[in-house]
């Protein structure tokens, strides 16, 4: 059930949540009724939500010298997780995010302050470098320093490391930097970020992919909430449609899906058997409150398809 090797390069945070009755708006303050503080961060998830799926996963992080920092080593300690590649920085403090979830509806916001994750350096590059060049897969995000992130898609590429880009949170990049990637997997507000066009419909999606395809990215994603996840490679392209759940809380369903979407990949399933995959994880991460804690493990991604 291993499959082949992922590394997974990015952010780890600490989750400070809180839930509300509603969302506030500028300048409102909202009495909230519950609050949670965990491990988060898009890096984290994802490692977390491949780990639980069964995948071999190695997670490159950096925290800072202060208590958060415990969070992290004891969280992937108690997972089961290598925690050789957590590093520490001397200068910034661990990263957290500020997350606002409606009650109702289980829609969030989000305030990201990645801290030690915007601040690796040349040296941690060159300690992680035999990690990546001994993987089938590097999967990646947005959440760390970008002249790093390139470093490591360069090794991953020289190497032939297929490396999957989940362009989050969205930055203004180049298309030189994008074709880097092998898979690229935005929502589709991300998506239109870095396109500059409107995406809400599924034929919008398919213009999308279609953009990407020319830039030179063989395979594009494009995750649409409630509507389900667009995806296109080698001339075809489809709609696979998501599962319908209760959701209390969405944070981490796009990183659900990442996680176990390219541990599906990296157990031989097609490209449709694995947005499927991934779709049952996000469904399920949504049905609980929480980012890394709620990562679905395998058993109950396998048990959700037999529904």
């Amino acid at each position: 059930m291993k499959g082949a090797k992922i590394t997974v390069f990015g952010s780890f945070v600490v989750d400070l949540t809180g839930w509300a009755g509603h969302l506030p708006i500028a300048g409102e303050t909202v009495f909230g009724e519950n609050f949670k503080m965990g491990p988060g961060g898009k890096g984290g998830n994802q490692a977390v939500a491949a780990h639980r799926a069964g995948a071999d996963v190695t997670f490159i992080t950096k925290v800072g010298k202060d208590p958060f920092a415990d969070i992290a080593t004891n969280f992937y300690k108690s997972e089961g997780m290598d925690t050789r590649y957590i590093l520490t920085d001397g200068e910034k403090s661990t990263g957290i995010a500020l997350i606002c979830v409606d009650g109702h509806s289980g829609q969030n916001q989000i305030l990201v302050v990645p801290g030690a994750c915007t601040n690796f350096t040349d040296a941690d590059i060159e300690l992680i470098r035999p990690v990546i060049e001994q993987s089938d897969y590097l999967l990646v995000q947005f959440e760390v320093n970008m002249d790093a992130l390139e470093k490591a898609m360069d090794i991953a590429k020289a190497k032939g490391v297929k490396i999957v880009l989940n362009t989050a949170p969205v930055r203004k990049v180049s298309k030189e930097f994008l074709c880097k990637a092998d898979i690229i997997t935005p929502n589709e507000m991300e998506a239109a970020g870095l396109l500059d066009m409107e995406i809400s419909s599924e034929s919008d999606a398919k213009k999308a992919c279609d953009a990407f395809h020319a830039m030179g990215i063989g395979c594009a994603i494009i995750t649409m909430g409630k509507a389900g996840v667009y995806a296109s490679m080698n001339g075809e392209q489809r709609m696979i449609p998501s599962f319908k759940v209760d959701a209390v809380d969405t944070t981490g369903a796009g990183d659900a899906f990442n996680g176990a979407f390219i541990t599906a990949l990296a157990e031989g399933l097609d490209l449709f058997r694995a947005v499927e995959f991934g779709n049952k994880a996000g469904a399920l991460c949504v049905t609980r409150m929480g980012t890394a804690p709620a990562m679905p493990f395998r058993r109950e991604i396998d048990a959700f398809g037999e529904k």
